[in-house]
C-alpha cells in the first residue's frame, strides 16, 4: 500500500520521550515511517541503466490495422495490400499493448502497425499504398495539434509516429524475447513476449530474457517497491521505469544465481500452462490468485510457487530471516459495502510488518549501492544482523511446459 512520501526529514523526538512505531518501541522513525533505513528518496542506479523502456507512442490509430477499432484499417485490407505488393509487408509489424498482454492467455496480438521508422517523406512515399492510408487517417488529426515544439514536429512529420524508440530497438536487437509489464494494471504482472513486435506506449519493456529477471521482478520484493514508489491510477499501479525499476537494488550476482533461474522457470511455465488450460489471461488469473474464496488446486499451486520465488529472491539478498507467509488483506476499505456489488479489494500479501521491513532494507541497500557507484567501488553483500534460516518447502519440479502458444505466423524485418 502506498504511503505519501514525506519531505526527507526523519521524525525527531526529545530524548526523554520514548519512541514508538505501531505501538512498539524503536530507536528511530525515518521519513518513510520505518524504524530502519534512511530518509532520502531512492537514487537512480547506474547498474539499471538502459534496461527499461516505455513502448512507442504511435499517436494515431490510423497507423494500425485492427478489426476492433473504427479509426483503424481492417486487417483484410492489410492482407490485400500485401498480396498486391509484397513490399508493403516490409513496413507492417505486429503491434501489442497492455490489454492484449493482460487478457490473452497466450499474450497474442491482434493488431498490426505501419512503421516508417525515421524515414524522410520522399523515402516513405516509396510505399504509396501505406502512405495513402496514413495521409488519409493520420495527417488531418496531426494538423489540429498545437504549436509547441513537439506538436510542430508531429504536424510537420505526420507520416512518423509521435515518439520513436530507437534506444529500445537497439537494446532488444539480439533478444529472442523480452519481459513486459502493462504500464497501468491491477496486479503488476510480468511476462515474456517475442521481440519481433512493436510495443505500444501502454507497455514497459525490459530487454531481459532470463528467468532470473522474471523471478525477481515478479516477486513481492519488487512489487512492494514498485507500489510504494510508483504512482497510482484509481486503485491500479502505474509502473514508471524511472521510479520503479531504475532505483531498484537487485541482489548481487543475480544473473548467475541458479536458484533464481529454477524458481522463475518453474513458476513461469506453470502459470503459462495454467492460463492456457483455463483460457484466462493474467488479469483474471491474478484476480483468482487474490480471492480468499478461491480453492482451485491450480491457483493454490500458483500461490505456493509465488512464495518459492519470494524465498529464492530473499535468500539471494541474504535475508533468510524474512518469512514468506501471506495473508488476505484489504488494500482499502470499500465504503459502498452495502450497495455496491464490486468485489472487495482483497490482496494475498505479506503483513505490514514484513512489508515495511523489506522496504526499509531495500532503501538502505539502494543508498549503499548509489554510494558505491559514486565512489567506483564494486557492490558488497550486506546481510541483515540477527538473521535466522526461515522454514521453507522444497521447490516443486515440473516437466517442460509450453512457454508460448504461438499466435499466427508473422514475418518481421
Amino acid at each position: 500500500m502506498n504511503r505519501p512520501i514525506p519531505s526527507g526529514q526523519a521524525l525527531s523526538f526529545p530524548a526523554s520521550i520514548p519512541i514508538q512505531l505501531d505501538g512498539k518501541p524503536v530507536e528511530k522513525i525515518t521519513a518513510f515511517l520505518f524504524d530502519q533505513g534512511g530518509n532520502d528518496d531512492p537514487a537512480t542506479l547506474l547498474a539499471n541503466a538502459n534496461k527499461s523502456f516505455q513502448g512507442s507512442i504511435v499517436l494515431g490509430m490510423g497507423f494500425t490495422f485492427d478489426d476492433t477499432n473504427p479509426d483503424a484499417t481492417p486487417i483484410a485490407e492489410m492482407h490485400r495490400l500485401i498480396d498486391r505488393d509484397p513490399r508493403n509487408q516490409e513496413r507492417i509489424f505486429p503491434y501489442i499493448g497492455g490489454e492484449e498482454v493482460n487478457t490473452s492467455p497466450t499474450h497474442s496480438h491482434h493488431r498490426y502497425v505501419i512503421n516508417f521508422g525515421d524515414m524522410k517523406e520522399e523515402e516513405a512515399r516509396s510505399y504509396p499504398d501505406l502512405m495513402a492510408i496514413v495521409e488519409e487517417k493520420v495527417k488531418p488529426s496531426r494538423q489540429e495539434l498545437g504549436n509547441n515544439g513537439d506538436a510542430l514536429r508531429r504536424k510537420t512529420r505526420w507520416w512518423l509516429w509521435g515518439r520513436y524508440t530507437p534506444a529500445l530497438f537497439r537494446e532488444i536487437e539480439q533478444c529472442d524475447r523480452v519481459l513486459v509489464i502493462s504500464r497501468v494494471g491491477q496486479h503488476g504482472s510480468f511476462t515474456f513476449i517475442p521481440s519481433g513486435v512493436i510495443y505500444s506506449e501502454s507497455l514497459v519493456v525490459f530487454p531481459l530474457e532470463t528467468y532470473y529477471a522474471f523471478c525477481i521482478l515478479q516477486s513481492r520484493i519488487h512489487e512492494i517497491w514498485a507500489r510504494f514508489f510508483g504512482s497510482s491510477l484509481e486503485d491500479r499501479l502505474r509502473y514508471t521505469p524511472s521510479d520503479c525499476f531504475e532505483t531498484f537494488p537487485f541482489p548481487l550476482d543475480w544473473e548467475t544465481n541458479p536458484t533464481l533461474e529454477a524458481a522463475g522457470k518453474t513458476y513461469y511455465e506453470f502459470r503459462a500452462d495454467l492460463m492456457v488450460r483455463h483460457n484466462q489471461g493474467l488479469t483474471t488469473t491474478y484476480n483468482r490468485f487474490h480471492d480468499p474464496d478461491e480453492t482451485n488446486p491450480d491457483i493454490l499451486k500458483l500461490r505456493q510457487l509465488h512464495a518459492e520465488c519470494d524465498r529464492a529472491v530473499l535468500d539471494a539478498y541474504g535475508w533468510q530471516d524474512i518469512p514468506t507467509d501471506c495473508e488476505f488483506r484489504l488494500d482499502y476499505e470499500d465504503d459502498e459495502e452495502g450497495s455496491s456489488k464490486r468485489k472487495k479489494p482483497w490482496r494475498y500479501r505479506w503483513s505490514e510488518t514484513i512489508h515495511d521491513r523489506v522496504l526499509a532494507r531495500l532503501l538502505e541497500l539502494n543508498r549503499d549501492r548509489a554510494e558505491e557507484e559514486k565512489l567506483g567501488r564494486p557492490p558488497r553483500r550486506k546481510v541483515a544482523a540477527n538473521t535466522r534460516t526461515a522454514d521453507r518447502e522444497s521447490a516443486s519440479a515440473y516437466g517442460d511446459l509450453p512457454l508460448f502458444n504461438s499466435a499466427e505466423e508473422t514475418t518481421n524485418t
